[in-house]
């Protein structure tokens, strides 16, 4: 899916396409691939790897991500966020219903032109759903181009029922609490893990690079996801959003029953006997294997 998607984008001579073309070429050349995924989640494309590279060496040991545990054991979470931050987010879940906060968040880059974030925040005020919305902070150059300004008097109107968080946040722990019902994303890959493994439906809203894929894979095969909207400029129409997210967080959301067993199917993946687990044991073994037989040659020379 991916490699046909940038064949699509390809334009020869293009920086991008071409580093693009150098790391699928690095790829195909390599001795193996170790990818953080795991095999009910993309077993189809695991086996076309395998085929295509004509080997086996195709290890998926995921989904890697940091437990809830370490994350409040240490006083600084993912980005830089305090484990107070963390804790008054938590405390304020706490009061939530189960499955009826929408968390948003667009990663550690992307930020909405005011646009955007005018349609964004027009979208969560009409839904009626509480929320958690991480706003990434504006920098001069953000301001001057008319980037990441929140509504004047959207926090006023939504006060109570919406928390607007202007730092990074413990991503883990808010995705993994009961409340959460839905995670309108960017689609990066440690996001949509995240998401699938704390089994919470996700409303799509990818930027650039493979999120459009990852996007694709949530939505249309995977059904895990609601597609939201599509680009770094597009802007959704409030009532839209408010729409769509009303539904992520109702009692009969259907994509929450099919991410929940995605989510099961995770967690199976890294216990023992699962399918990553398994991977890793063969991954480990292959290496002493090739260590091995590299300090024979030595020795026999």
């Amino acid at each position: 899916m991916l490699k046909g998607y940038l064949q699509t984008l390809y334009v020869e001579g293009d920086p991008v396409s071409e580093f693009l073309k150098d790391g699928i070429h690095a790829d195909t050349v390599s001795w193996g691939l170790v990818i953080n995924t795991f095999n009910d989640l993309e077993k189809v494309y695991l086996d076309y790897l395998k085929e295509e590279l004509g080997h086996d060496r195709v290890w998926a040991v995921g989904p890697i991500l940091p437990s809830a545990d370490d994350h409040m054991s240490r006083p600084i979470e993912r980005g830089g966020s305090s484990s107070d931050l963390g804790s008054n987010i938590l405390s304020w879940l706490d009061k939530c219903d189960d499955h009826k906060v929408v968390y948003v968040c667009f990663g550690s880059k992307a930020v909405l032109t005011n646009k955007q974030m005018e349609e964004l925040a027009l979208g969560l005020e009409k839904s009626g759903a509480k929320f958690i919305w991480c706003v990434k902070e504006q920098n001069k150059g953000h301001v001057e181009e008319e980037y990441g300004v929140i509504p004047i008097g959207f926090e006023d109107r939504v006060v109570g029922r919406g928390l607007v968080i202007k730092e990074w946040v413990p991503q883990t722990l808010i995705l993994k609490h009961r409340a959460v019902g839905a995670f309108l994303t960017h689609c990066g890959w440690n996001s949509v893990l995240e998401g699938l493994i704390a089994g919470v439906p996700m409303l799509t809203w990818p930027m650039g690079a493979e999120q459009f894929v990852n996007a694709t894979l949530l939505v249309d095969e995977l059904k895990v996801a609601i597609r939201v909207c599509e680009g770094a400029q597009a802007i959704p129409s409030s009532t839209d959003i408010a729409r769509m997210v009303a539904k992520s967080v109702c009692e009969n959301c259907v994509e929450r029953v099919r991410t929940m067993e995605l989510h099961e199917a995770a967690l199976g993946a890294i216990k023992k006997g699962g399918s990553s687990f398994k991977d890793l044991h063969e991954l480990v073994k292959c290496l002493f294997n090739e260590a091995s037989q590299a300090k024979l040659c030595d020795v026999q020379e």
